[in-house]
């Protein structure tokens, strides 16, 4: 019997201290932001950028060309995309993780996107991202 509540003890110790490191290391809306920019950014410079619009070749044969300043537009905005992920971004704070739900709704011209994040141990895992 004695054994059983030392078992007990420990165990319970161990899940509060469990706890408690979960809920040390969720990370913050500030964590999240800088991830979604970085992922964005990779996304448009991997992906948009490299969609050379046929009607801007006039401007310049050279597709690299328009490539790298697309790329460089993306660096330059970042601070834009920073704002429009905090501002369009809501937080579930569960203690020992958060979900992120983020809408990109730019323009009407632009489609526009859903992602849904979780954040636990200072790491992030997109789990859906969908074009509306």
């Amino acid at each position: 019997m004695k054994s059983l509540k030392i078992i007990t003890v420990l165990g319970g110790t161990a899940l509060v201290v469990l706890g408690v490191g979960l809920a040390w290391m969720n990370p913050g809306k500030e964590s999240y932001e800088e991830y979604a920019v970085e992922k964005l950014s990779t996304y448009l410079k991997d992906e948009v950028c490299t969609q050379t619009p046929k009607q801007l070749e006039f401007l310049n044969p050279d597709p690299e060309f328009l490539k790298r300043q697309c790329q460089s537009l993306v660096d330059t905005g970042r601070p834009q995309i920073q704002q429009i992920i905090d501002q369009q971004t809501e937080r579930q704070n569960w203690v020992i993780f958060s979900i992120y739900r983020t809408d990109i709704n730019i323009s009407p011209l632009l489609p526009a996107y859903h992602f849904e994040t979780v954040g636990v141990l200072q790491q992030f895992l997109t789990y859906q991202a969908q074009q509306k």
